[in-house]
């Protein structure tokens, strides 16, 4: 019978060693002034889900570029200014024993829109005139009620690529252990690889192959920017979940073409090309996929619904190699210390044993 014990296993990935296998997603803040810098707050919300027993602690999802951020208060590596921020993050990360990952992002056509608790959220464009910016994708179709994205062109496509690469260094510059792109959830590199919102005639569309290409180019950059010894995850769909779009027999094919790239983890999530795409709705759901993507030669983790220790016991090994665990996380910084279910004074920080 598989018990919680495995999700407190170590997992060694190249040459950084997690220390369990129940792991902090990346939720993103919207809490910077602006600049992408980490704040205060970063600070604060990252330590503080180390110290409460995740084994890795994924920073959100920060952009390569401006013009890729989701808002105006995005974090950022575009900038050499802002690797001291992360350095401080990272150190902080560090001091409790976890291992510091960060998520690197590009919008795409997602871009350009209000923080979730202002006007609508993810619904509401910033115009130009409002501060905002234009987004690019690979076709001119909009995110929802967002601006309609300009068609990019080669040159575009060149230019993130090496700006990827460029966000890499400088996360490996900062200390980050791990590199995590964001190839889901409707961002750039999902709407270069789904059929429903790639509709290039050119090498960049069309066939799998094609739509392919870009998110390859991306891993085949930015693993060479990235040490041999640091490992590289991508968060990747599992499925569009949407009649015309990704299969899981499509997905098993790029999951396998990654690892031949040098992607270390596949780590699984579903749906969202679309606002109003069908979502999981069941502890697991996307965890449920990992079997079929561990045939890439990949390690898979997943995300989604998971809320209870019942859920770890189920999910590793058997499912996945590891979780990541955010809306539960954000209520509780240290769910994973509840989770594990041990007496506190065997698993608590020794500050805290006075509580018990």
């Amino acid at each position: 019978m598989v018990t919680t014990a495995a999700a407190w296993t170590p997992l060694e990935l190249r040459e950084v060693s997690v220390p369990n296998r129940v792991w902090l997603s990346p939720m993103c803040q919207y809490s910077t002034d602006g600049s992408g810098v980490p704040t205060d707050w970063h600070l604060g919300h990252y330590i503080s889900r180390a110290v409460g027993g995740a084994g890795l602690v994924m920073v959100e999802c920060t952009a390569i570029a401006p013009e890729m951020r989701t808002t105006g208060r995005d974090l950022g590596l575009w900038s050499d200014d802002q690797v001291p921020g992360h350095a401080r993050l990272v150190d902080a990360i560090h001091s409790v024993g976890a291992v510091a990952a960060v998520q690197l992002g590009a919008a795409g056509r997602k871009s350009s829109h209000d923080v979730p608790w202002e006007n609508r959220g993810q619904r509401s464009a910033v115009p130009p005139e409002r501060g905002g910016w234009q987004p690019i994708a690979p076709s001119t179709i909009p995110f929802a009620d967002l601006a309609v994205p300009t068609e990019m062109a080669d040159a575009d496509a060149e230019r993130v690529v090496e700006q990827f690469a460029a966000a890499t260094r400088r996360a490996h510059a900062a200390g980050y252990d791990v590199v995590e792109l964001h190839g889901a959830n409707g961002y750039l590199i999902h709407t270069f690889l789904s059929p429903l919102a790639n509709l290039r005639g050119d090498r960049w569309g069309g066939a799998l192959e094609n739509r392919m290409r870009f998110p390859l180019e991306v891993v085949a950059a930015v693993r060479a920017a990235w040490p041999d010894g640091k490992p590289l995850l991508v968060r990747m769909p599992a499925a569009d979940l949407l009649e015309g779009g990704l299969t899981t027999d499509e997905t098993t094919v790029y999951a396998s073409r990654m690892a031949a790239a040098g992607v270390d983890m596949i780590d699984l999530a579903s749906g969202v090309l679309t606002h109003d795409a069908p979502r999981g709705d069941e502890p697991l759901h996307n965890a449920r996929f990992g079997p079929q993507m561990r045939a890439s030669g990949a390690l898979v983790a997943a995300s989604g619904l998971i809320t209870e220790a019942a859920h770890l016991e189920a999910a590793v090994p058997d499912l996945v190699d590891a979780v990541l665990v955010g809306r539960a996380m954000l209520r509780d910084p240290y769910w994973p210390l509840r989770a594990r279910g041990l007496e506190p004074r065997q698993s608590w920080p020794v500050q805290y044993h006075r509580a018990f």
